[in-house]
Protein backbone atom coordinates (compact mmCIF):
# COMPACT_ATOMS: atom_id res chain seq x y z
CA UNK A 1 0.00 0.00 0.00
CA UNK A 2 2.85 2.40 0.83
CA UNK A 3 4.42 1.71 -2.58
CA UNK A 4 1.09 2.48 -4.28
CA UNK A 5 0.83 5.81 -2.38
CA UNK A 6 4.39 6.66 -3.38
CA UNK A 7 3.63 6.01 -7.08
CA UNK A 8 0.43 8.05 -6.77
CA UNK A 9 2.31 10.96 -5.16
CA UNK A 10 4.93 10.92 -7.93
CA UNK A 11 2.20 10.86 -10.60
CA UNK A 12 0.33 13.74 -8.95
CA UNK A 13 3.55 15.76 -8.60
CA UNK A 14 4.36 15.22 -12.27
CA UNK A 15 0.84 16.23 -13.28
CA UNK A 16 1.07 19.39 -11.15
CA UNK A 17 4.50 20.25 -12.56
CA UNK A 18 3.29 19.71 -16.11
CA UNK A 19 0.16 21.83 -15.67
CA UNK A 20 1.99 24.68 -13.94
CA UNK A 21 4.80 24.59 -16.50
CA UNK A 22 2.22 24.80 -19.30
CA UNK A 23 0.62 27.88 -17.71
CA UNK A 24 3.94 29.49 -16.79
CA UNK A 25 5.11 29.29 -20.40
CA UNK A 26 2.13 31.31 -21.63
CA UNK A 27 3.26 34.77 -22.74
CA UNK A 28 0.89 36.55 -20.33
CA UNK A 29 1.54 34.26 -17.32
CA UNK A 30 1.92 36.32 -14.18
CA UNK A 31 0.36 39.36 -15.85
CA UNK A 32 -3.34 38.57 -15.54
CA UNK A 33 -5.07 38.54 -12.17
CA UNK A 34 -8.60 37.63 -11.18
CA UNK A 35 -11.76 38.27 -13.16
CA UNK A 36 -13.13 41.59 -11.91
CA UNK A 37 -16.42 41.70 -13.82
CA UNK A 38 -18.39 40.74 -16.88
CA UNK A 39 -20.05 43.74 -18.53
CA UNK A 40 -23.48 43.41 -20.10
CA UNK A 41 -25.00 46.07 -22.32
CA UNK A 42 -28.71 46.48 -21.72
CA UNK A 43 -31.44 48.50 -23.44
CA UNK A 44 -33.42 48.66 -20.16
CA UNK A 45 -31.17 49.33 -17.18
CA UNK A 46 -33.97 49.31 -14.60
CA UNK A 47 -35.39 46.02 -15.83
CA UNK A 48 -31.94 44.38 -15.83
CA UNK A 49 -31.10 45.70 -12.35
CA UNK A 50 -34.44 44.49 -11.00
CA UNK A 51 -33.82 41.03 -12.46
CA UNK A 52 -30.67 40.64 -10.34
CA UNK A 53 -32.33 42.22 -7.28
CA UNK A 54 -35.14 39.67 -7.57
CA UNK A 55 -32.52 36.92 -7.33
CA UNK A 56 -31.21 38.44 -4.08
CA UNK A 57 -28.08 40.15 -5.41
CA UNK A 58 -26.80 43.43 -4.03
CA UNK A 59 -27.27 45.95 -6.85
CA UNK A 60 -25.86 49.48 -6.92
CA UNK A 61 -27.63 52.58 -8.09
CA UNK A 62 -27.04 53.74 -11.67
CA UNK A 63 -24.01 56.00 -11.95
CA UNK A 64 -23.43 58.16 -15.02
CA UNK A 65 -19.92 57.79 -16.45
CA UNK A 66 -19.99 60.82 -18.73
CA UNK A 67 -16.41 60.41 -19.95
CA UNK A 68 -17.18 56.84 -21.07
CA UNK A 69 -20.68 57.53 -22.41
CA UNK A 70 -22.41 55.01 -20.15
CA UNK A 71 -24.49 54.53 -17.05
CA UNK A 72 -23.15 51.72 -14.89
CA UNK A 73 -24.85 49.51 -12.34
CA UNK A 74 -22.81 46.92 -10.46
CA UNK A 75 -24.26 43.60 -9.36
CA UNK A 76 -22.16 42.11 -6.55
CA UNK A 77 -21.63 38.36 -6.58
CA UNK A 78 -19.66 36.33 -4.02
CA UNK A 79 -16.68 35.88 -6.37
CA UNK A 80 -17.00 38.69 -8.94
CA UNK A 81 -19.32 41.38 -10.29
CA UNK A 82 -21.58 42.00 -13.24
CA UNK A 83 -21.47 45.49 -14.70
CA UNK A 84 -24.68 46.58 -16.42
CA UNK A 85 -24.08 49.20 -19.11
CA UNK A 86 -26.62 51.57 -20.63
CA UNK A 87 -26.02 54.44 -23.09
CA UNK A 88 -25.32 57.92 -21.76
CA UNK A 89 -25.17 60.74 -24.29
CA UNK A 90 -25.43 60.82 -28.06
CA UNK A 91 -22.04 59.27 -28.82
CA UNK A 92 -22.23 56.33 -26.45
CA UNK A 93 -20.30 53.26 -27.60
CA UNK A 94 -22.95 51.21 -25.84
CA UNK A 95 -25.65 52.67 -28.11
CA UNK A 96 -23.63 51.49 -31.12
CA UNK A 97 -23.44 48.03 -29.54
CA UNK A 98 -27.20 48.01 -28.84
CA UNK A 99 -27.93 49.10 -32.42
CA UNK A 100 -26.36 45.80 -33.50
CA UNK A 101 -27.70 43.77 -30.54
CA UNK A 102 -31.25 45.01 -29.80
CA UNK A 103 -31.70 42.82 -26.70
CA UNK A 104 -28.26 43.64 -25.30
CA UNK A 105 -25.62 41.10 -24.39
CA UNK A 106 -22.11 40.58 -23.12
CA UNK A 107 -20.00 43.62 -23.97
CA UNK A 108 -16.62 42.88 -22.34
CA UNK A 109 -14.78 41.12 -19.56
CA UNK A 110 -12.54 42.90 -17.08
CA UNK A 111 -9.40 41.26 -15.73
CA UNK A 112 -7.28 42.74 -12.96
CA UNK A 113 -3.57 43.38 -13.44
CA UNK A 114 -0.97 44.28 -10.83
CA UNK A 115 0.37 47.29 -12.74
CA UNK A 116 -1.54 48.76 -15.68
CA UNK A 117 1.56 50.38 -17.22
CA UNK A 118 3.50 47.08 -17.17
CA UNK A 119 0.45 45.24 -18.56
CA UNK A 120 -0.01 47.72 -21.41
CA UNK A 121 3.67 47.45 -22.33
CA UNK A 122 3.53 43.64 -22.21
CA UNK A 123 0.45 43.34 -24.44
CA UNK A 124 1.82 45.86 -26.94
CA UNK A 125 5.12 43.95 -27.03
CA UNK A 126 3.03 40.93 -28.04
CA UNK A 127 1.40 42.95 -30.85
CA UNK A 128 -1.97 43.11 -29.06
CA UNK A 129 -3.59 46.42 -29.93
CA UNK A 130 -4.95 48.68 -27.23
CA UNK A 131 -7.95 50.97 -27.65
CA UNK A 132 -6.27 54.20 -26.70
CA UNK A 133 -2.78 55.50 -26.19
CA UNK A 134 -2.75 55.57 -22.41
CA UNK A 135 -4.93 54.19 -19.59
CA UNK A 136 -8.05 56.06 -18.51
CA UNK A 137 -9.77 56.06 -15.14
CA UNK A 138 -12.57 53.48 -15.17
CA UNK A 139 -15.84 53.09 -13.30
CA UNK A 140 -14.05 51.86 -10.14
CA UNK A 141 -11.78 54.91 -10.08
CA UNK A 142 -8.77 52.84 -11.17
CA UNK A 143 -6.69 52.97 -14.37
CA UNK A 144 -8.03 50.77 -17.20
CA UNK A 145 -7.11 49.89 -20.77
CA UNK A 146 -9.21 48.06 -23.34
CA UNK A 147 -7.67 45.52 -25.72
CA UNK A 148 -8.83 45.14 -29.31
CA UNK A 149 -11.23 42.20 -29.63
CA UNK A 150 -9.68 41.12 -32.96
CA UNK A 151 -6.45 40.39 -31.07
CA UNK A 152 -8.24 38.67 -28.16
CA UNK A 153 -10.29 35.88 -29.71
CA UNK A 154 -13.21 38.16 -30.52
CA UNK A 155 -13.66 39.36 -26.93
CA UNK A 156 -13.27 42.97 -25.81
CA UNK A 157 -11.02 42.80 -22.75
CA UNK A 158 -10.63 45.53 -20.16
CA UNK A 159 -7.51 45.45 -18.01
CA UNK A 160 -7.94 47.16 -14.64
CA UNK A 161 -5.20 47.90 -12.14
CA UNK A 162 -5.76 46.09 -8.84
Amino acid sequence: MAAFRSVLNVANSAKLALSSRTMASHPLAGLLGRLNHVAIATPDLEKSANFYKSLGAKVSEAVPQKEHGVYTVFVELPNSKIELLHPFGEKSPIQAFLNKNKDGGMHHICIEVRCIDEAVKAVRDKKIRTLGEKPKIGAHGKPVMFLHPKDCGGVLIELEQE
